[in-house]
């Protein structure tokens, strides 16, 4: 059988004027591991359009087509689709927007997925090769247990500034009203791990020294991280992931993360509004003290990226350079800044459509880049370009050098520069160099950067 995957890309990963490094730093698995469950004789080819150009008129036709678009990608993902059904290609589509909104993917695929894959995915391959194959398959069973190798052969890893990218649970165990998450897991367990001798059997396989993990709360089971961290120790790895602040103030837990390896967390703070938190069920964020989590975080020598919310009901135009201030002031490393979004299917969704403040549902907008609803505390344009005006004043050379002051020694110092200077001041750098369909070779400049200055102070 002959299968073709494709992931289609977001606009902005194709333009011919710039070409972000976010969408390569590391390849997404959600497509290698259903791979994983197809025969050994099968043919197939994996398509990732963030790194790669696909002429879909120069595709042969497989037997197969499957498609995993994200919301801002699903035009995209529809034009392809469309294209191979006129052919008389079966079209599979599933992922996050094919759950959110199934019956307006089903109106470009011959079968369609709700939910994780790990159960229903290999019951259509059977019913696909007896001819039977239904129109939907809805996930109820959550389990990672038998879950074959992701099929890491079929990646381009010269195309990822980290290609060893890898996944050990999925879902998380919040509830955050604005996540799309809690509407793909619905029906069965939302949040579930690998057992962890399979997950350190899947380290194990990954060449090299970096890795970087996916999944959205890593922290989430304090059992199965301790184990994982437990067995990790050792290895010699460097990596990063993502972890909630109630979890960085846990006691020991990022003190094993660390002597595993650990060298940067993804940290969503949201909001240096507290109203807002309660407001959107970010109930693990309440109360908590966000300071004290990055004074931990860099006492520990990890980097934090802190990721920030725009446009929430309780903000006002102040919101942006206070959110800018607190975030230099703390020396955070990196940021990464959002527009409220609200996803179909989600809570925010369901009470902006109830109050009729959705403006529209041009999904390519959809990217927390533009604004999509009617704010309460400011205009759409303040949102906006509040938006934008946070991005240049944190990455401005001032903003970089004061945080790096910010910084508990000379080290983390150094690290900070060399680290924040290096991700947004030389862009046009990392632009050549995903152009040059190389960018893994700046791999070992970062790895250097982490390790240089990582682990914990004595």
């Amino acid at each position: 059988m002959r299968v073709t995957m494709i992931l289609p890309a977001l606009t902005e990963a194709t333009s011919p004027l710039f070409r972000p490094i976010k969408y390569s730093l590391f390849p997404p698995l959600g497509l290698a591991t259903l791979a994983g469950y197809l025969d050994p004789d099968d043919e197939v080819t994996l398509l990732d359009e963030h790194v790669e150009r696909v002429d879909i008129e120069a595709l042969d036709s497989p037997d197969l087509l499957v498609v995993q678009p994200y919301i801002t990608s699903a035009r995209r993902g529809y034009e392809i689709a469309d294209h191979f059904r006129a052919r008389g290609v079966h079209v599979a589509m599933g992922g996050l927007h094919v759950t959110s909104l199934p019956d307006e993917a089903a109106a470009h695929a011959d079968t369609i997925f709700t939910g994780p894959g790990e159960d229903i995915w290999p019951l259509f391959l059977k019913e696909f090769r007896d001819g039977v194959p239904a129109r939907r398959y809805d996930s109820k069973l959550r389990t990672l247990a038998g879950l074959p190798p992701v099929r890491r052969d079929l990646i381009k890893r010269q195309l990822y500034l980290v290609p060893n990218s890898i996944v050990v649970s999925r879902g998380c165990p919040h509830h955050c009203d604005f996540c799309y998450k809690d509407a793909f897991f619905e029906g069965g367990k939302s949040f579930y791990t690998q057992a962890v001798d399979d997950a350190l059997t899947e380290i194990e396989r990954l060449p090299g020294r970096h890795l970087y993990f996916l999944d959205d709360h890593l922290f989430g089971n304090r059992r199965f991280a301790e184990a994982l961290f437990d067995g990790m120790a050792g290895m010699g790895r460097l990596w990063q992931a993502a972890g909630t602040v109630k979890s960085v103030l846990q006691p020991d837990l990022l003190e094993r993360a660390v002597d595993a390896g650990l060298r940067s967390l993804f940290v969503g703070f949201e909001t240096v509004n507290s109203a807002n938190l309660a407001e959107r069920r970010k109930d693990q964020n309440i109360g908590k003290d966000y300071a004290a989590a990055v004074r931990r975080l860099h006492d520990a020598g990890v980097m934090v990226n802190a990721s920030f919310v725009f446009g929430l009901d309780h903000d006002g135009p102040d919101v942006f350079d206070r959110t800018v201030e607190w975030a230099v002031e703390q020396g955070i490393e990196t940021s990464t800044f959002h527009i409220m979004t609200p996803y179909p299917s989600t809570g925010l969704w369901k009470q902006l459509e109830a109050e009729d403040r959705i403006v529209h549902r041009d999904w390519d907008l959809y990217d927390t880049r533009h604004v999509v609803h009617r704010p309460k505390g400011m205009t759409a344009r303040q949102l906006e370009d509040g938006y934008w005006r946070a991005y240049r004043d944190f990455y401005r050379w001032s903003s970089i050098w004061r945080g790096a002051a910010a910084q508990p020694g000379t080290h983390e110092r150094l690290r900070h520069l060399a680290y924040a200077g290096g991700w947004k001041k030389f862009e046009p750098a990392w632009d050549a160099l995903i152009r040059s369909r190389n960018v893994v070779r700046a791999m070992p400049m970062l790895e250097r950067t982490l390790a240089a200055f990582g682990g914990r102070r004595a």
